[in-house]
């Protein structure tokens, strides 16, 4: 089902980001831009804030995967369980390379787990 309120507001953050874009073009200032176009600055410069921290909101997500991919050594991949888990055990997962198994535990030591992925992406 299509949201309005959604469809409505993406559309005005679109029509003010091509507001200050044509702003940008024509290489004038917000004071004169703002005159010639009939608009108060201070409407532009919430336009500004709003089209801003929607872009804000926008890349957070990609942030966050780039800064938990960043932990991950190059050439390995993030596995995230889906599973349920059983009453009363630890969340664990188990990486199984070759005939080298590790189990990795929320208590597990992460600077050793990271110097035991350092030598394994070695081999």
């Amino acid at each position: 089902m299509i949201n309005t309120r959604e469809v409505a507001e993406e559309y005005r953050l679109n029509h003010w980001a091509q507001i200050m874009k044509e702003r940008q073009e024509a290489g004038l200032s917000i004071r004169l831009f703002c005159l010639q176009i009939g608009i108060c600055e201070n409407t532009y410069f919430y336009w500004q804030r709003r089209v801003r921290a929607a872009a804000c909101q926008e890349l957070m997500p990609t942030a966050q995967k780039q800064s938990e991919e960043s932990l991950v050594p190059s050439g390995w991949a993030i596995c995230k369980s889906e599973e349920p888990q059983l009453p009363g055990t630890a969340p664990s997962i188990t990486v199984e390379i070759g005939s080298c198994r590790i189990t990795v535990e929320d208590n597990t030591d992460t600077e050793l787990l990271a110097k035991v992925c350092r030598v394994l992406a070695a081999l």
